[in-house]
């Protein structure tokens, strides 16, 4: 599932492609697309944790969530018998992962926006903005890893409110929001910190490491264009480049980079978690 990187690339992205661009129609194959948005302006794009958030005329935002396979894209496609095809050479055309067409809007410059999904599990609504900025999906979420005021104090304050695993309390996006099961392992190998250590035993020294890990990996990941071993792309139809620094995560066999002890991979929660058993001691 794209993670925070992930998320804030495309938005940043679209900001350049499609801001003050107006919304003429949409096709769909399988998303319950709501018609008023015919005919809306796009005001702004932003984030809030992995949710896209596209602000419109008339006070609509049309909520994108991408979850497992989903990403946006922009170009031009053309309808065949059996599906749309790229008319724009390059990634958007070769790569497999962008061909997964289920919902295109057609913008007034002849661009579309478009959303390939291969299990079509995300999500796609579009809400009044004020009802949605008090939706318990937005509203609940935690705060921004990498807002300036989301200070270490803060974060100390948010993991030990949360009683748990650490690696599950850095997932949840009620306590921080945008960490997903990639970059949660990745943070805690970085920081030394056994991906099961109970929050409320850990110290404050480890805290700061953890928090010191986050913000370095998840901006490292954003100058990056976010992780492709997968199914992410970003809206170019192009891969993100964490992988050729990625450290732990689907790495299990393989010796650590720092002291070559081989990675192992257990479950927390029923995730998969990454880490060097000499590194980070439990």
């Amino acid at each position: 599932m794209p993670e925070l990187p992930e998320v804030e690339t495309t938005i940043r992205i679209l900001r350049k492609k499609i801001l003050g661009r107006t919304f003429v129609d949409f096709w769909t194959d399988h998303y319950r697309i709501d018609k008023k948005i015919k005919g809306l302006k796009i005001k702004e794009i932003r984030r809030k944790g992995k949710n896209i958030l596209i602000d419109l005329s008339d006070k609509k935002t049309l909520l994108v969530h991408q979850k497992m396979t989903g990403h946006l894209l922009i170009g031009k496609w053309k309808k065949t018998k059996e599906s749309w095809v790229s008319q724009v050479k390059g990634p958007l055309l070769e790569d497999s992962m962008n061909r997964f067409i289920h919902l295109i809007f057609f913008l007034d410059n002849r661009k579309m926006l478009a959303l390939s999904d291969l299990r079509k599990f995300a999500k796609v609504e579009l809400w009044n903005t004020n009802k949605l900025e008090k939706a318990k999906e937005i509203k609940n979420l935690g705060p921004e890893p990498l807002n300036k005021n989301f200070s270490l104090i803060k974060f100390k304050q948010a993991i030990r409110s949360k009683k748990g695993k650490i690696k599950e309390v850095l997932m949840d996006q009620n306590v921080i929001a945008g960490i997903g099961n990639i970059y949660s392992s990745e943070i805690l190998w970085q920081a030394d910190i056994h991906p099961l250590r109970k929050t409320n035993k850990l110290a404050d020294e480890e805290l700061k490491k953890i928090y010191k890990a986050m913000k370095n990996i998840l901006e490292k990941s954003i100058q990056l264009q976010g992780e492709s071993f997968s199914d992410y792309r970003t809206p170019e139809g192009k891969k993100g480049h964490f992988d050729t620094i990625r450290k732990v995560y689907k790495r299990e066999g393989e010796p650590c980079p720092k002291c070559h002890t081989i990675i192992k991979r257990i479950k927390v929660g029923q995730r998969s978690a990454y880490y060097c058993p000499s590194c980070q001691l439990l």
